[in-house]
Order: C-alpha cells, then structure tokens, then sequence
C-alpha cells in the first residue's frame, strides 16, 4: 500500500535542484536596480524600523566624520601657520642679535680695513643673511621716508626741493617688508 503524500512536506524539502551563481547574481542586480530606480526594496515585516534605525545611524556617523575631517583640515592649517610664524620670529631674533655685528662690518667698510679673510667671512654673512630677507637701507640722496627713517638733524640746503639723506649716521636694517631698525640719519631740507 502506499503511503499518503504530505504536500506541505514536500514543499519544505529541497528538490535538488542546483542554482546556478549567474541566476543569484542576476537577481541580486535586480534588486539592487530596483533600488536605484526609487523602488522600495523588498523588506520583511518587522524590519522596516531597524532599517530606519541603521539609515539614522549612518548619517550621523557620516556627519560625525565630516566634522572631524573638517576640524583636522583646520587644526593642519594653523599649526601649519603657528610654524611658520615661529620659524619667522627665530629669523627675526637671530638677525636683530646680530645687528652689532652688522654694524662693525659697515664701519670696516667705510674705512677699508675688511680685506682677506674678513672680507670674504663679510660677504658670505651677507649672502646668506639676504637669503633670509635682511637687508641694509639708507644712503645718502635718497628721499627721507619717516617710516624708514629717524631723523638725527635737519640742515638746509638750497641745492635740494624735498627732503633727502644727507649723511647715514647708522645704517636701517628690514627683513622682508619688516623695518627691524630705520637708518639713523642726517636730513637735507629745502633752504627757505
């Protein structure tokens, strides 16, 4: 005798029929285009809100990412500024330091006594402190700047129509755009 067969049995046993990989992902990509396409993908009752949840979670964690990207961005730049602002001041100090120096290599100059090895000391403290933007300012006949200029005295002279150096009593020195000391001079003015 035969048995009576149980369909709701058979539907839960498999068939042993083999899936092929190319049908799975055709309907994964299905799917997913779907999803691309505005449809609403396939969702188990129950599921909706946890899915909620995640998207929520994912957008936060997006926006906590952002902000932290956007907070190292800006911490790079000023330390990056902060650097370069103390790399600048240590020139400054350094160059200001040896301001005297600068001054006794003028005074052997005027006086010719910088020749041989000294000169040649001179013009290498020279080259590499211009490499830094120092620089020396004032010499006679150039017009009188008050912002580059401190005026010792006042002499007037028919033979000029503006003020200008007459004599430098001490040299000015700038790094860059910054007067670290403006030339100590003698003003040629206008005679009345």
């Amino acid at each position: 005798m035969s048995e009576p067969v149980d369909q709701a049995a058979m539907a839960d046993e498999p068939t042993g029929e083999v899936l092929d990989a190319a049908d799975l992902i055709s309907d994964d990509a299905d799917q997913v285009a779907s999803a691309d396409a505005g449809a609403t993908p396939r969702v188990a009752p129950g599921q909706g809100e946890e899915v909620d949840q995640l998207k929520a979670l994912v957008a936060e964690r997006t926006n906590d990412l952002q902000r932290v990207h956007a907070e190292y961005v800006n911490y790079k730049k000023r330390v990056d500024r902060d650097r370069a602002l103390a790399r600048q001041g240590g020139i400054e100090a350094v160059l200001r330091d040896l301001l005297p120096v600068f001054d006794s290599i003028t005074a052997a100059e005027e006086h010719d006594e910088l020749t041989g090895g000294f000169k040649l000391t001179a013009d290498e403290l020279a080259k590499v402190s211009k490499a830094y933007g120092f620089e020396g300012f004032g010499a006679p006949g150039e017009p009188f700047d008050p912002r580059l200029h401190e005026a010792l005295m006042q002499m007037p002279d028919p033979e000029v129509s503006e003020m200008v150096i007459r004599d430098v009593m001490q040299r000015g020195y700038r790094i860059n755009d910054l007067v670290v000391r403006p030339a100590r001079v003698v003003v040629a003015v206008p005679a009345e």
